[in-house]
């Protein structure tokens, strides 16, 4: 027998650098196939929500409508002129919309779980795609609603200033981010018992009084009004508010503080799910 030191080439074997790049494109297939999933349980969630619903996507446009009009109507029959400028529309709208992207992205995050049940046995679907598709799906139709909204009370009150896009994206950021963490955070509890989306459902319905959507929060007397400013919500309110009072300041506005709670309770959330899901599941 030759002495001969035999060649990588001569033998079939490939060197170690190559095997390792021969291994990287195996994350395209990975990534491609989480976007499909993605995008599937996002056409599952809009057959669902809009498309059996009487009314469909109009639920979600006359809900917030809703609620401005009603605080309109309570309102002016009370008082000459809002807190900030003469419009009462455009002021209460400020405060609802924010809030109800923030509610609804929230609810749809934290019972995905639950909807998508059947579907978590395939392989392909992770807990992460489910999260995805249903907060982004809320986030669209809130951001939907926010402009058909604000462009249909800038059209019809003449009393109505302009908004500022950058802030008022700014306050959409903020209450979309603080949706989808909360969400997060709640999505393992809702999915072990249905009774925590009583206990969530019954918690959120003094916060729109708590959020700066009524009263505006300078004109809350010490020390509510620094106890209210650790409310992440607050700061989104006051966010929408600057975008349409270019007066306006906000001194109390801290993005950083609602991003990093937002940041936070998801990643704790996430945390969670990674490691429990496959449990509450099957309870």
């Amino acid at each position: 027998m030759s002495d001969r030191a035999v060649s990588p080439a001569s033998s079939g074997a490939q060197p170690p650098l190559e095997a390792s790049n021969d291994l990287r494109p195996a994350r395209v297939p990975m990534l491609s196939a989480s976007l499909r999933a993605i995008g599937a349980l996002t056409l599952r969630e809009v057959a669902t929500r809009y498309g059996r619903n009487p009314g469909g996507f109009a639920w979600a446009v006359l809900e917030p409508a809703a609620g401005i009009a009603f605080l309109c109507l309570v309102f002016q029959a009370g008082f000459r002129a809002p807190p900030l400028g003469t419009s009462f529309a455009l002021f209460y709208a400020t405060g609802i919309l924010p809030f109800f992207a923030f509610l609804m992205t929230s609810t749809a995050v934290a019972q995905a779980l639950n909807r998508a049940r059947p579907l978590m046995a395939y392989p392909r679907i992770s807990v992460i795609d489910v999260l995805l598709s249903a907060g982004g799906l809320a986030a669209l139709v809130q951001l939907a609603v926010g402009t058909l909204i604000l462009a249909g009370i800038l059209a019809w009150d003449p009393a109505a200033a302009r908004i500022a896009p950058g802030p008022m994206a700014l306050a959409y950021l903020m209450a979309l981010s603080l949706g989808f963490g909360i969400g997060t955070l709640l999505a393992l509890p809702l999915t072990f018992h249905p009774l925590w989306q009583v206990i969530w459902s019954v918690l959120t319905r003094p916060l729109i009084i708590v959020s700066g959507v009524i009263l505006l929060q300078e004109r809350l007397p010490d020390p509510w009004r620094g106890w209210l400013e650790w409310n992440p919500l607050v700061h989104v309110t006051g966010a929408a508010r600057r975008a349409a009072y270019p007066g306006y300041a906000a001194d109390y506005l801290d993005p950083v503080y609602v991003f990093a709670l937002a940041g936070g309770t998801g990643a704790f959330g996430l945390l969670m799910l990674i490691g429990f899901h496959r449990v509450a599941l099957e309870a």
